[in-house]
């Protein structure tokens, strides 16, 4: 009998232990979801914009298209030359190579009156179209990811919005889950949880908008919160490196400059970025293209910076090389990317991947497709999860 109570006992305090954290969950879930529903809805709107912007200007822009052709590319010695000639004064700053498109050529910087960018044909150099943006104008998906970045704010107060918003949003997909999970599994239980009752009313529908739709994109959007947060959380980005990598910190990025002592000895301007750029094509062949940042001509620190992409709308593997423009030599600058990807740590590894992740290109096309579903829903559940705590709360009705 003593046995029988003392079991009547346990099982009653176990559930008032399960009650009691679903409480807390359930109410964490709620008003945090409430706390950071704008910027959860904005950052995830904006992200499912942005996933396709490579594909949507290649399909609106006619100017930026090119066919391929087994020809040499135009040199950035030419470049430079069209740019000055058609913008008498002005150079550019970088170079954007693409396989089966034009060179992308930016001229100017975002502290100028304007900026230029020109398309040029890859083999010819004759150029197909141009744009010219006044100071602080933006094209519509620039604008699109500062909105995804720091919310249209200024970005001191945007970003940290934006990141420990993204925290939140983690912190939700967790509580959502637990919130989701039933009490007990049966027929009934399986349907509500994995089907949306399209014959019930609005409010049933919305409710199972928001817990099924969430459970099925619930990996996608944690995989897209937790890249997301490296960029802007610190102590998280060195938390996770420290992780992958097996107890190593994470490096440092070092602040690299060419030899001014070494100026005009060696290289001309033009002979140095044009060497620059044959050591690349012919060390480092790439099928995706190359992204050329020049180097200042006034600034005799600048270095000469490429990037270069092995695969098509890839990242985790792009190669980046610095150079002192006056002597050609290789500068290291961050270790992560100093080696190739396959030479890479684990740590190095996961940490270069992360953008892959954070944008879907990690799975190529698919992963991309995923992306933007898995954005559109996560937008969706800030408005559905405040229609059900409005629902529930009968405003505009008298309370029973």
């Amino acid at each position: 009998m003593n046995t029988s109570i003392e079991s009547l006992e346990e099982v009653s305090t176990r559930r008032r232990k399960k009650s009691s954290f679903q409480k807390v969950n359930n109410w964490l879930h709620l008003w945090l979801g409430l706390a950071s529903g704008i910027i959860v809805f904005i950052v995830c709107i904006t992200a499912a914009v942005w996933v396709f912007s490579e594909e949507i200007i290649y399909l609106t822009e006619p100017s930026i298209r090119a066919q391929i052709r087994q020809e040499p590319v135009v040199v950035p010695s030419k470049v430079l030359a069209i740019t000055q000639q058609h913008y008498p004064g002005k150079s550019a700053s970088y170079a954007y190579y693409q396989q089966g498109t034009a060179i992308r050529v930016g001229v100017g910087t975002e502290r100028d009156p304007e900026r230029h960018l020109l398309f040029l044909n890859p083999y010819t150099g004759q150029i197909q179209g141009s744009k010219t943006y006044e100071q602080n104008e933006k094209e519509f998906f620039e604008w699109v990811l500062l909105g995804h970045q720091h919310l249209w704010l200024p970005k001191e107060i945007g970003q940290p919005l934006v990141n420990y918003g993204t925290l939140v949003f983690t912190i939700l997909l967790i509580t959502g889950l637990f919130w989701w999970y039933p009490a007990k599994w049966t027929r009934a239980s399986r349907q509500k949880s994995f089907t949306i009752k399209r014959k019930a009313g609005w409010k049933r529908i919305n409710l199972d908008l928001h817990n099924v739709l969430g459970f099925y994109a619930l990996l996608v959007l944690l995989a897209l919160a937790l890249s997301g947060m490296v960029f802007g959380l610190p102590l998280y980005s060195k938390g996770l490196y420290w992780i992958t990598s097996g107890g190593e910190s994470e490096p440092e990025w070092k602040r690299v400059s060419s030899d001014p002592s070494q100026q005009h000895k060696q290289y001309t301007y033009n002979q140095a970025i044009d060497g620059a750029w044959v050591r690349m094509i012919t060390d480092y062949p790439s099928a995706g293209g190359f992204f050329y940042a020049f180097p200042n001509s006034s600034q005799a620190k600048s270095t000469i910076s490429i990037r270069t992409y092995p695969a098509p709308g890839r990242f985790y593997d792009v190669a980046r090389h610095t150079f002192d423009r006056h002597t050609l030599q290789r500068l290291d600058f961050y270790a992560v990317f100093d080696k190739s990807f396959d030479e890479s740590s684990t740590g190095a590894k996961v940490r270069r991947m992360n953008y892959d992740i954070h944008i879907g290109t990690i799975l190529g096309m698919p992963g991309k497709i995923l992306a933007f579903l898995g954005s559109l829903i996560g937008a969706s559940l800030p408005v559905t999860g405040f229609m059900v705590w409005w629902n529930r709360k009968g405003f505009g009705k008298k309370r029973r």
